[in-house]
């Protein structure tokens, strides 16, 4: 397994990990990390073929010593600064798909908020719209 992640298995990769944090990834979760790589430009040069593999990757460093933090600094690392709001953009986006936000999955969005150096108000507007987005008729 190589070492080097690019900016798009970094967001990937947060994806992967807001969907399997709280040991259950769901069937709507996975769709929609499918889909936000059809849509969002950022995924335009990006190999579908390929998420696969990169989920692969992502669990195995998840699964190795301090799984947690090396996939966070990983994923830290890989990124630029301005995706930051992108990757938390899309971690929240995940966690809101089911309709239901688990404590584990607030846990990941704190780490991932204080990895970023983010700031609490941005993360909430974030959050904010994907609650709007998946709120269903009364």
């Amino acid at each position: 397994m190589t070492n080097h992640v690019s900016p798009q298995e970094a967001l990937i990769f947060v994806m992967v990990m807001a969907s399997a944090v709280d040991n259950a990834m769901a069937e709507t979760e996975l769709v929609r990390i499918g889909q936000l790589i059809d849509i969002l430009p950022v995924f335009d040069d990006f190999d579908k073929a390929q998420l696969i593999d990169v989920s692969k990757r992502c669990a195995v460093l998840l699964s190795g010593p301090e799984g947690l933090d090396v996939t966070l600094e990983t994923i830290r690392d890989a990124l630029p600064s301005w995706l930051h709001e992108t990757a938390y953009a899309l971690a929240v986006e995940i966690v809101a798909v089911d309709l239901s936000v688990k404590p584990e999955e607030l846990r990941l969005l704190q780490l991932l908020r204080d990895r970023f150096g983010l700031d609490k108000l941005t993360c909430a507007a974030l959050e904010r719209s994907a609650s709007a987005r998946y709120r269903r008729q009364a």
